[in-house]
């Protein structure tokens, strides 16, 4: 029999490493196809919303509503139009829709209607993967309960962790986590933070998608253990993926899945092209590129890059260059991460580089271009990225360079987004002026990376991450041996 993991009071999900291989597969698919036809509200690609329709129409407050002209938001989005009043109604809610759709403000507007009629403890937990992702919700909830007295705190990691225990007693209305913070926190305080959580109403999976992967299944299960069986459970992503899948088939409760999706698209308003270029001249035409962003009517611009190393690197040669900007990766401290987010959103920089710590969920509506540096190695990731860019119906652009080992990447990435790249025009005589400049500021880079012994703090690094990922493999291994003589597992092994 399957094993399964309690995802909340309504959704259940099956462990992918313990399904039972007695039962036939095809058998199993159809039948469960089957019950969520019986037990799931669906609507898949709706109509557009009516031009008619404002945020009143939805059964929301008239402080609610008021809020949302206040901030600019005349009237809502597709996903907004439709999950709002189901969330309402007290139904659990699983949206699906393209980045920058406004799906934080479709569930973040009904939590705090509903705080707003009784106000009490931790009403709503949201639960994201990444930690700027957490501290962006957290500054949207805000804004959006800006006339509540709103008390949200934000638990990450790379924070002081007694500070943030004392602010988890003080009961705050929303808590917005990342799954490993919050399961320490509880392990560590098992007799007071679980209470904290024993009347929440509310259980958010942000960015789902990546959240219900099986590197944060020790995390959930921690943290569902914590929340009562009665309250409602929101799940919101831009990608579907075969763990929300399985959630949609086996849902127990008449929930409501919303889907604006056709697979991984980017939005109509996003231009997308390429530059093709020997690998050694990257950085000279990035610069050619950087330099003309106000002929090019860019405000601010974001540029991807594979590796941590990449990331630093490329922010200290532009620096070189006299260029302002911001880098962003896992290697800087909590601190640091949060500065260099700041400055980019706040306009002091107009150039952040970053990795795909950033790929998820920022909204920063000056952001007119997006630079793939390095292209990314799924699909995914690239959806993702140049989803920073024409959101909620804005323009954008999305540059890629590419050179010769990238492009059977790029023929993959055009076959599954069903667009072509567009060549950017750029005249390389232009470009190459820059290049001894360039290759000047490369040598005087690479003896401050030196000097400031970043190669020696990413080596320990990778160290501890190895040895923490070794430690999950023989956790995972004496799980799967005591699952086999059929002992029960105890919640204090997970």
């Amino acid at each position: 029999m399957d094993e399964e993991i309690e995802l909340e009071g309504n959704f259940q999900l099956f462990s992918r490493k313990t399904k039972s291989t007695t039962t036939n597969t095809a058998d199993k698919k159809t039948a469960s196809s089957e019950t969520a036809a019986k037990v799931v509200e669906k609507e898949l690609n709706p109509n557009p919303t009516p031009s008619h329709v404002t945020f009143s129409d939805l059964g929301l407050a008239e402080w609610a509503v008021n809020t949302c002209n206040e901030l600019g938001m005349k009237r809502p989005t597709p996903v907004q139009h439709h999950c709002i009043p189901k969330i309402l109604a007290g139904q659990d809610v699983m949206g699906l829709a393209q980045t920058g759709s406004g799906k934080t403000a479709a569930f973040a507007l009904p939590i705090l209607h509903r705080l707003a009629e009784d106000p009490y403890g931790v009403f709503a937990l949201v639960v994201t993967p990444t930690r700027e992702l957490a501290y962006q919700l957290a500054e949207q909830f805000r804004a959006l309960g800006s006339g509540l007295g709103l008390r949200c705190a934000v638990v990450v990691g790379g924070m002081d962790m007694i500070n943030q225990s004392q602010n988890l007693m003080q009961r705050p209305h929303v808590v917005i986590a990342t799954p490993g913070r919050i399961k320490v926190l509880i392990e560590q305080n098992p007799d007071d933070i679980p209470a904290v959580f024993s009347n929440t109403k509310f259980l958010v999976l942000d960015e789902a998608d990546r959240v219900l992967g099986v590197n944060f299944e020790a995390e959930l299960r921690v943290i569902f253990q914590c929340l009562p069986k009665k309250r409602q459970t929101l799940l919101f992503s831009a990608t579907m993926s075969s763990n929300l899948q399985t959630l949609l088939e086996l849902s127990a409760n008449k929930a409501y899945f919303y889907a604006a999706y056709e697979g991984f698209k980017t939005v109509e308003s996003l231009r997308q092209q390429y530059v093709f270029i020997p690998k050694n001249v990257k950085d000279v035409y990035l610069l050619h590129i950087l330099n003309k962003r106000e002929e090019m009517g860019v405000r601010s611009a974001m540029i991807f890059v594979s590796t941590c190393r990449s990331c630093e690197h490329l922010s200290l040669l532009l620096e070189q260059l006299e260029l302002e900007v911001a880098a962003l990766h896992s290697y800087k401290s909590q601190s640091l991460r949060l500065s260099a987010l700041h400055k980019f959103k706040s306009g002091q920089v107009p150039v952040l580089i970053a990795t795909d710590v950033a790929n998820r969920g920022l909204d920063i509506p000056t952001v007119d271009l997006v630079i793939n540096y390095d292209i990314p190695r799924y699909t995914e990731d690239y959806i993702h990225r140049v989803g920073r860019t024409a959101r909620v119906g804005r323009g954008g652009l999305a540059l890629s360079f590419i050179t010769q080992n990238d492009v059977d990447l790029v023929h993959k990435i055009e076959a599954v987004i069903e667009k072509q790249l567009d060549a950017f025009e750029c005249k390389e005589k232009e470009v190459l002026e820059d290049i001894t400049k360039v290759y000047k500021a490369r040598r005087v880079t690479m003896m401050k990376m030196v000097d400031s012994g970043f190669e020696e703090k990413a080596n320990a690094r990778k160290a501890q991450k190895s040895k923490g990922l070794a430690e999950t493999d023989q956790l995972k291994k004496g799980k799967k041996r005591r699952r086999g003589r059929g002992k029960p597992i105890e919640a204090s092994q997970d």
